[in-house]
């Protein structure tokens, strides 16, 4: 018999010396990016609506002299595509509303109307439609500078800021997101502010119709929800009328609601849209730009951007609790030592960083503790189940000097993470029962956001922590789950979730389940990272019970696996259930699935060893030479269908930890 040492290619001819090459590569580039802090982090990029929305703040607020913002117009320029306009997310072909605010920030840096490119944008944006077709959330920040009127914006009364927090309907009802940038909202809705910018300018050219005949309106869908535009018009009529009930008290209680979220850092909610919304209630509110509040949020901002010798653009947010956590796995899962140095630096660092705070969660989770993470360097207000279990699941495999302490944030975050079930049996990510559907038909929620329900994706992570925690958990009182798979056995928290919450989340999942056998994704692009987090969960947490569902999710990963060997989806998936796992093939995509299959194998002992040495020759071939993978396109999701992210780390911690795990195989 062979031992490992004589095996010099799998079955299918993979080189083992090869392998660990590769491995080695991965693993030498993640660790030279690591911090001195002894956190990792890399952009998270977006589309350039948020950089436009910064230019507009900036130019609001008189600061943009103070800013690199000259550098925005090459930014903007090289990601203006061939056919003039701005893309979503890459290779969308180009998108309305994100092309028009590309186009009134060049305009605002001074670029003329007769600009070449400017006039390839404008022909692209008025044979879609114009302004008139754009988001409420583009016209809004036209109507800041006098480029949209605010008759076409939806009105918010400031007194639901006053009701009471067993009312039916709360702010507290809304996406910890949504909440963050309504709240500011309410205050400049309420002010309709038009601002003087230097240089003052216009979008007329961007009617289509002509801009004497645009209606400003909202629009209407020939559904229940057009109700909605008929209480707009009520609230307008109160607003002209100057009777809109408790208007002064609603307006100062969203005032000191701003006030009280604002980190000591500055930021807001850890996101551009909730910071720049918070901003302009501020300046719509009279303050000045030398008030601290004021220069902090500024400052919060510039904190977010990332600049070149040429270029300068921002973030939506960032991400060094997820992207630690998450290099910190692959780390070890592809054999870097527990107690490694830098894998002890990470773990320290993110102990620093537990929330012991309460936050908004706690108003409707009236049981639980603090003891979670957020997702960004500081976000006390906001901490999420997805990042605190991944973060969990890193330090339960890291091995620390002070593991006492480490078990006891670990137990305290699993305490919190407990008490955020939702009713239906899942998890979402910042909030409990946060599911009122019908908050979606808001004239201002057209990015059908503005709530945050149980998902898949987070439930599988929740339930892949509580697998990996406890080496008693049993599969529905059947078999105990093997200590091969659990990181560090020798300190297992007992009892991470009660069997009746296990219980529900996995009917959950079963209930979730698409006919084709996959898992819808909500964070992630999209059936493939469903399906990819909900097989690391069940083959940890319930391989028997659930046997036929983890076979029925490997088999639809194994129907769209992509010729070349790779997999690969497209955003678009969001939009066409036809398109589910369809796309050419990524490292970040390709990785999910070889997670996936390599946890069913373990779950059913039936590897399918076919498609795994495929995905694993597609990374080996389209690995560089510095140990990195590349990819153009957006595998990360903030709003389905509308909002798309690039997480730069993704295509390097994720297929190292594919990778990681076939050597695992490999070698038993």
């Amino acid at each position: 018999m062979q031992t490992e040492d004589q095996v010099t290619t799998t079955q299918s001819g993979i080189s083992i010396a090869q392998l660990d090459e590769a491995i080695s590569r991965s693993q030498n580039y993640l660790l030279s990016l690591q911090n001195p802090e002894g956190y990792w982090w890399a952009e998270l990029e977006s589309n350039v609506t948020i950089t436009a929305e910064v230019v507009l703040l900036h130019k609001i607020w008189g600061t943009d002299t103070t800013r690199p913002l000259h550098k925005v117009e090459n930014y903007l320029r090289r990601q203006q595509r061939e056919h003039g306009g701005w893309e979503l997310f890459y290779g969308d072909g180009g998108e309305l509303s994100t092309s028009v605010e590309a186009y009134m920030a060049l305009k605002l840096l001074g670029v003329s109307e007769t600009d070449p490119a400017m006039q390839k944008a404008r022909q692209f944006i008025c044979d879609r439609g114009g302004i008139s077709k754009t988001r409420i959330f583009t016209k809004f920040h036209l109507a800041l500078i006098g480029c949209y009127d605010w008759q076409g914006i939806p009105s918010i009364p400031p007194a639901i800021m006053l009701l009471p927090d067993n009312f039916p309907v709360t702010i507290y009802e809304m996406s910890s997101w949504a909440r963050g940038s309504t709240v500011p909202l309410l205050i400049v809705f309420d002010q309709k502010p038009v601002y003087l910018t230097n240089p003052t300018i216009n979008l007329d050219e961007l009617y289509a119709e002509g801009r004497e005949h645009a209606r400003f309106e909202l629009p209407r869908h020939g559904d229940w929800s057009d109700l909605f535009v008929h209480l707009d018009g009520v609230f307008k009529q109160l607003e002209n009328w100057n009777l809109m009930p408790f208007r002064q008290e609603g307006l100062a209680a969203a005032e000191k609601w701003v006030l009280e979220r604002q980190e000591a850092t500055g930021d807001w909610g850890g996101i551009i849209p909730a910071m720049l919304n918070s901003l302009l209630a501020l300046r719509s509110l009279g303050y000045g730009s030398a008030d601290p509040i004021v220069e902090r949020g500024l400052q919060s901002i510039d904190r977010f951007a990332l600049e070149t010798d040429d270029c300068y653009w921002v973030q939506p947010c960032v991400s060094p609790v997820w992207d630690t956590a998450l290099v910190m796995r692959a780390l070890i899962d592809s054999g870097v030592a527990p107690d490694h140095p830098a894998i002890v630096k990470g773990g320290e660092w993110l102990l620093q960083k537990q929330i012991l705070d309460y936050g908004d969660w706690a108003v409707k989770n009236k049981a639980g503790k603090p003891g979670a993470w957020a997702f960004e360097f500081e976000n006390r207000f906001y901490p999420d189940v997805d990042d605190s279990a991944v973060v969990v699941m890193a330090l339960h495999a890291a091995r620390l000097p002070n593991e006492n302490l480490k078990q006891a944030a670990i137990a305290r975050a699993v305490d919190w993470i407990a008490t955020m079930q939702c009713r239906p049996g899942g998890w979402a990510a910042f909030d409990i029962d946060n599911d009122q559907d019908w908050l979606n038909q808001i004239p201002y929620g057209d990015l059908k956001a503005m709530i945050d329900p149980n998902t898949a994706d987070v439930t599988a992570r929740v339930l892949e922590m509580a697998g990996r925690l406890e080496l008693g958990i049993r599969d529905q009182g059947s078999e105990e789950i093997p200590s091969a798979s659990i990181p560090n056995p020798q300190f297992p928290i007992p009892n991470p979730l009660s069997p009746h919450r296990i219980d529900r989340a996995l009917a959950y999942l079963r209930q979730e389940q698409e006919p084709e056998g996959c898992w819808f994704g909500r964070w992630g692009v999209n059936y493939i990272y469903g399906t990819s987090g909900v097989l690391a969960a069940l083959s940890l947490i319930a391989p028997q019970t659930h046997r036929r569902e983890i076979e029925r999710g490997a088999a639809w990963l194994m129907t769209v696996q992509n010729r070349d060997g790779g997999w690969g989806e497209t955003c678009f998936s969001y939009n066409d259930r036809s398109l589910m796992g369809q796309g050419d093939s990524t490292a970040s995509q390709t990785a999910w699935a070889l997670i996936g299959l390599l946890a069913a194998g373990e779950a059913t002992g039936k590897y399918e060893t076919n498609a795994i040495e495929r995905g694993v020759q597609y990374l080996l071939a389209t690995q560089r030479s510095d140990g990195t993978w590349d990819e153009d396109y957006f595998t990360g999701t903030g709003f389905p269908c509308h909002f798309y992210l690039k997480y730069h780390l993704y295509l390097q911690h994720f297929p190292l930890t594919a990778l990681g795990r076939y050597r695992q195989l490999v070698s038993s």
